[in-house]
């Protein structure tokens, strides 16, 4: 009996010291979650104006074309993938990749119709695992990314597509709601449809171009699709964040229940031996008299 109240004493502090982790993790979460979603907030005046502007030459009359507008026959896809470098956040990576799994195997019939780029330790060793070609990979992003962090890649995938090298591309992502909510997301991101830049929204600026509008569109559309990466890895990032303090904050549940279980089972042992040592007392009483 005192060998089994020792085990049990035994797994109550070992499950109030994981408590205290997953509690102190699930802050840390909370914390890192506000700022991640004040950069991804932060990242919108940017990327709005530089819409804008690509779209008042995309929509000016139409005489400007551009690649990254155009649909073209497709032959070769690519998928940049962004994933988390570490785990404890529930099932956030294994479900966008299983969605982008599940996407690959029933559009593509080889390998060599597809690549991927891939952001995140996570999405590159769950690809690498299954044979997947990898053209390129960026790990161990900050939890506050900079876009210095991931332009190599960005730039990387938007030339390819630029180059011919694949007939269109998307990016996987998890797309942000909130702390319990987050949606694996394969968007595609090129070609562009040019029917999002002729949606207005509110007035609209006049801009004169030098030293052409076709020669600004060449060096602003690269830049508004690596924008749109550098959008979506935030947007991760505050999912993981998010992923990662619910998935703490249950496993914090579930070890004070676990303390509470094993609490009673405890006190309970402990007066079954009370129980019994006054039995033998009164049975020894018993046997003298």
């Amino acid at each position: 009996m005192a060998k089994g109240m020792r085990e049990i004493k035994r797994r109550i502090k070992s499950t109030q010291n994981t408590k205290q982790i997953t509690k102190a993790m699930e802050m840390v979460a909370a914390s890192k979650l506000r700022r991640a979603q004040n950069a991804a907030l932060a990242s919108r005046p940017y990327s709005d104006k530089l819409k804008e502007v690509v779209a008042s030459i995309a929509t000016g009359g139409g005489s400007v074309k551009h690649p990254m507008l155009q649909s073209r026959e497709i032959k070769r896809s690519a998928y940049l993938v962004i994933s988390s470098d570490r785990g404890q956040a529930g099932g956030l990576n294994s479900n966008l990749l299983k969605k982008l799994v599940e996407t690959i195997k029933s559009k593509h019939k080889s390998n060599d119709e597809f690549t991927l780029f891939v952001i995140g330790r996570k999405g590159y060793d769950y690809l690498k695992r299954r044979g997947l070609p990898i053209q390129q990979e960026v790990i161990g992003v900050p939890d506050s990314p900079a876009f210095a962090d991931i332009k190599s890649i960005a730039s990387a995938a938007v030339k390819g597509f630029e180059n011919g090298e694949y007939d269109e591309l998307f990016v996987v992502y998890n797309r942000f709601i909130n702390a319990i909510s987050q949606i694996p997301t394969i968007k595609q991101m090129l070609p562009m449809d040019a029917a999002e830049f002729s949606k207005k929204e509110g007035p609209a600026a006049d801009y004169e171009y030098e030293p052409s509008p076709e020669e600004v569109l060449n060096v602003l559309l690269p830049k508004y699709a690596e924008t749109l990466v550098f959008s979506s890895l935030l947007e991760n990032k505050a999912s993981e964040f998010g992923a990662r303090m619910t998935a703490m904050g249950n496993a914090t549940k579930n070890a004070t229940k676990m303390i509470e279980q094993y609490t009673l089972h405890y006190n309970r042992a402990r007066q079954a031996a009370i129980t019994q040592e006054i039995a033998e007392i009164v049975g020894g009483a018993n046997a003298l008299s």
